[in-house]
């Protein structure tokens, strides 16, 4: 089993994780078939797109800047529109896409501004777009710098967005406003509302952008129904470049769009944005008849959310026991490493910040191209905070109740020694037990918190009564129950499609 297939028992099933699974006939057909036309479909590709990067260009050539902000209308438009969908098809159809089943009706512009799709499974899903008549998207500021990908955008006057930047963001936002609400003036537009790609087990939760401004939206559904699934393509597992091989390595590939009746939010639902993406998001679920979760990508790392807590699908507490038996320390030798660790944490001359330099010598690792492993779990940084990396593997080893990992998790954090913890002081303390930062955290802090206070009781009650902070507790900080402690599978290695590689797993028992 994957090793991002196995995650928290509180966050099932795991939807940033494909794997393209294959017979060995399946196979042996597909490297046949694909050494033929996996280039000959490349080639028709390129062909058709860089027929399209001119007329993408001409499309707005010789307008200014202000008119290019306004929608094309006129002669561009009934003259390139059709040529750039018929090529938009074209490079579709030689990728093996030759027939796209189509169920429903396409809403036209005054019913519903936005078209919101789901699934989203990889960038072969913009094959939506020729169904759809080429709606405008959103899509990153950072793609208009790749070639054709730039020109085709500019040429679909999509809303562009730069993630990092909150003044980007911002204006998006705004722009998004403006377009859905203008009664006609500009183009239908086509949004993903999960925001990244899924195996599509499940339906992660919506983003509200598609729904802020509260207008009607039609839910459009994308279905891949042949034997195999190349098509898709996420966190980790198959990356994009298999999905193309793959995919162009079958004679064609079926997709089916269905369009849903139009969504028009109540006036409860234009006033929360949440609650209306939540709720088009239950529809859309209840249609594929698969679950609608809260999970997230926050930054680089799948999550889920619980009490307004960030739960990782992989627990980076669970990777470290991992890499620690593959160093081989066993039970023993990673008790005293806890021990050592927490000494140091406790030594307020040295601090507890660590480079993965002292990190090796604190665990007694001899190869310390583990330690820097370990530390890239926790952090992108040089240094790591100890507190983050004990508390998580403490939690989750088996050694020590939940009842004894709060106490000197709130002792570590209670800097002051004045007996109760701030909201900044909780976040950090939930960051650590957690082995993810906690931007979140004050819906845990009211209901733990008694008058403003937050004792090391409160803290300890909340998370052995309340249901909610109990779950997270017994669940999410308890090594697998199955196993016993001190995690015990088995993993094959799998690759991070961010980038990362994540190394493989094998049994780690007690001795």
């Amino acid at each position: 089993m994957g090793k991002l297939e196995r995650h928290s028992a509180a966050c099932e099933p795991h939807p940033f994780y494909h794997d393209v699974k294959m017979s060995s006939t399946q196979r042996i057909r597909g490297i046949i078939l694909g050494s033929v036309l996996f280039p000959l479909r490349l080639s028709l590709m390129s062909i058709f797109f860089l027929l399209m990067w001119p007329l993408a260009r001409l499309h707005l050539a010789g307008l200014s800047q202000e008119e290019r902000s306004r929608p094309v209308t006129g002669w561009r438009r009934w003259l390139f529109h059709p040529i750039m969908w018929f090529l938009s098809r074209a490079v579709f159809f030689s990728l093996g896409f030759v027939w796209v089943k189509v169920k429903g009706r396409r809403a036209d512009l005054k019913e519903a501004p936005v078209l919101v799709v789901a699934p989203h499974s990889s960038f072969l899903d913009m094959l939506v777009l020729c169904s759809t008549q080429l709606p405008t998207v959103v899509s990153r500021s950072e793609n208009t710098s790749l070639p054709v990908i730039g020109a085709l955008l500019e040429f679909n006057q999509s809303v562009l967005v730069s993630r990092r930047d909150p003044e980007s963001r911002r204006k998006a936002v705004a722009e998004i406003a403006e377009r859905v609400t203008s009664n006609g003036y500009w183009p239908q537009m086509l949004m993903f509302p999960e925001g990244t790609t899924t195996n599509g087990s499940v339906l992660i939760k919506f983003k509200p952008g598609a729904f802020l401004s509260g207008v009607p939206v039609q839910p459009v559904l994308l279905r891949y129904p042949n034997k195999l699934n190349t098509v898709r393509w996420s966190y980790t597992g198959t990356t994009w470049l298999e999905a193309l091989w793959h995919t162009s390595s079958q004679l064609y590939t079926n997709m089916t769009v269905e369009f849903l009746p139009v969504y028009t939010p109540s006036q409860e639902e234009r006033n929360n944005p949440s609650l209306y993406a939540d709720n088009v998001q239950k529809v859309m679920a209840k249609a594929l008849s698969i679950p609608a979760k809260d999970y997230v990508m926050e930054g680089d790392v799948p999550v889920c959310k619980v009490g307004g807590l960030s739960l990782p699908l992989v627990s980076p507490g669970r990777e470290t026991l991992t890499l620690l038996h593959k160093a081989g320390l066993g039970t023993c030798e990673v008790e005293v490493a806890l021990q050592r660790m927490i000494g140091r944490c406790q030594n307020g001359a040295q601090g507890t910040t660590v480079s993965a330099e002292e990190l090796s010598s604190l665990l007694g690792l001899v190869d310390q191209r583990t330690a820097v492993n370990i530390c890239s779990l926790y952090s992108k940084e040089k240094m790591v905070d100890l507190r983050q990396i004990y508390l998580n593997v403490a939690a989750l080893s088996g050694l020590f109740s939940i009842e004894s990992v709060l106490h000197t998790a709130f002792s570590l954090f209670d800097t002051d020694d004045k007996g109760s913890l701030s909201a900044e002081e909780l976040s950090g303390l939930m960051g650590a037990l957690l082995g993810l930062r906690q931007n979140h955290t004050a819906e845990l802090y009211s209901v733990a918190s008694n008058h403003g206070l937050l004792t090391q009781d409160d803290l300890l009650q909340v998370f052995t009564s309340h249901p909610t902070y109990q779950e997270v507790a017994t669940r999410h900080l308890q090594p697998d129950k199955e196993t016993g402690p001190l995690l015990a599978h088995t993993h094959k290695t799998v690759v991070n499609n961010n980038g990362d590689m994540i190394n493989g797993n094998k049994s780690l028992k007690r001795e």
